[in-house]
């Protein structure tokens, strides 16, 4: 099986796709899955703009819409992740995972999926050490802070990823697994990226959840973007034993190193889509659990038995199928020929995809469940006086700065 992976694909579907095809061409191979490490954009229109943390500058419809309108066809499956910058109340529709548009699908804010016999896991978002503990808390329509928090990874997702016993192919991240950078040519990335240094000395450039996923989990293949460069590096984890190939892939411009194309062993097909039995019972146990306010998760609540959890999925599975829960669109479509809808919906749409899982795994639907109020909610002072909302500091992409002096302050878990 062939598999290409993307680094940010900043809503440009149309040129990577263009490029696929002509790589296919010239090469005279057939890749069988794209896969994306997040800074998506699946903007549908004007009015996700709104939740996009970009400055107004960079907001841009770009061209997902057309794949979400179906006046396009994804050439290739494709299987993405969130990152930092991305439409997240479309995003959070789908906090389970499910398709975007046809043919593009969403792996969650933490997810696994399987490809014909190939798994692939993923975390959405990136690390922020004051929101990780917290929940889910924000709600549409998001103010400034929440804009700016609802891609930070939560404790509850990445521990329900820590569950995971069978083996991941391959993992995807936005951000580095913390310390990753130790495997790899760090002087050829010091001669690139120079203001990463004082970060890697201080162990700070990058996630530790991912890097805890990553020394539990053990895939053969790990794949990361957001710090807009291209990194490899090997994880041995043991001596003589398991091994992780990991790659950052750039993002989508000429003469950037953004796509790379690798092989790897598979079944002979079908090559499609499907629910992953463990994961789906991981899903069942702690759904109840689910955080909406910035209190963390109580686990002691979530009293169901893991492998009681495994046989009614696998049941379930056996008497559904694995295939995922048909796109429907739940918002307007962009339309260039008209200006703005005044009339387009400013809050929350339930998707029928969430719906069907999780009424197929009888589980209450808790995503748009209000707390008492929305003060109970906020964050407190002491965790926003922290936060900066300075998009010249904290939001503008690293390689976006027109200002070489800018570099140095911008942020780069914030790229």
């Amino acid at each position: 099986m062939r598999i290409a992976v993307e680094g940010c694909m900043h809503g440009d579907l149309d040129n990577v796709y263009a490029t696929l095809l002509h790589l296919q061409e010239v090469q005279n191979i057939k890749i069988d899955l794209l896969l994306c490490c997040g800074d998506f954009q699946a903007v549908r229109n004007e009015k996700d703009l709104e939740s996009l943390n970009v400055p107004p500058k960079y907001r841009s419809m770009n061209s997902f819409w057309k794949y979400y309108s179906g006046e396009k066809v994804a050439p290739f499956p494709t299987i993405f992740i969130g990152g930092n910058h991305e439409a997240s109340n479309y995003l959070w529709e789908l906090y389970y995972g499910g398709w975007a548009a046809p043919q593009i699908y969403f792996l969650g804010f933490a997810g696994v999926i399987k490809f014909g016999n190939v798994r692939i896991g993923g975390l959405s978002g990136i690390y922020k050490s004051h929101h990780y503990n917290m929940g889910h808390y924000e709600k549409l329509p998001y103010n400034q802070r929440d804009i700016r928090s609802i891609y930070h990874v939560r404790e509850y997702d990445v521990h329900k990823l820590l569950q995971i016993e069978e083996p991941i192919d391959i993992f995807l991240s936005h951000d580095w697994p913390v310390g990753i950078t130790d495997g790899g040519d760090l002087k050829a990335l010091l001669r690139q990226k120079p203001f990463f240094e004082q970060e890697i000395q201080e162990g700070t450039l990058g996630s530790k959840p991912a890097a805890e996923l990553l020394g539990k989990l053990r895939p053969p293949y790990w794949f990361s973007a957001h710090l807009h460069c291209k990194f490899a590096a090997l994880v041995q984890h043991e001596k003589g034993g398991h091994s992780t190939k990991f790659l950052a892939l750039d993002k989508c411009l000429p003469g950037r190193k953004f796509l790379q194309v690798i092989e790897i062993e598979s079944g002979p097909g079908p090559h499609e889509l499907q629910l992953d039995e463990e994961w789906l019972a991981i899903t069942t146990k702690y759904n109840a659990v689910l955080p909406l306010t910035i209190r963390s998760a109580n686990y002691n609540n979530a009293h169901l038995d893991i492998e009681q959890c495994r046989q009614f999925v696998r049941n379930k599975l056996r008497a559904r199928g694995p295939r995922p829960f048909e796109f429907v669109q739940t918002a307007p479509c962009y339309n260039p020929s008209q200006p703005v809808a005044d009339g387009l919906f400013h809050g929350f749409y339930k998707n029928p995809q969430t719906e069907g899982l999780l009424q197929f795994l009888e589980l209450d639907y808790l995503l748009n469940k209000m707390p008492e109020s929305r003060e109970s909610a906020a964050i407190p002072a002491s965790f926003a006086s922290g936060c900066s909302f300075d998009y010249d500091i904290e939001d503008i992409p690293i390689d976006d700065v027109d200002d070489t002096d800018d570099l140095k302050e911008a942020d780069p878990e914030d790229a």
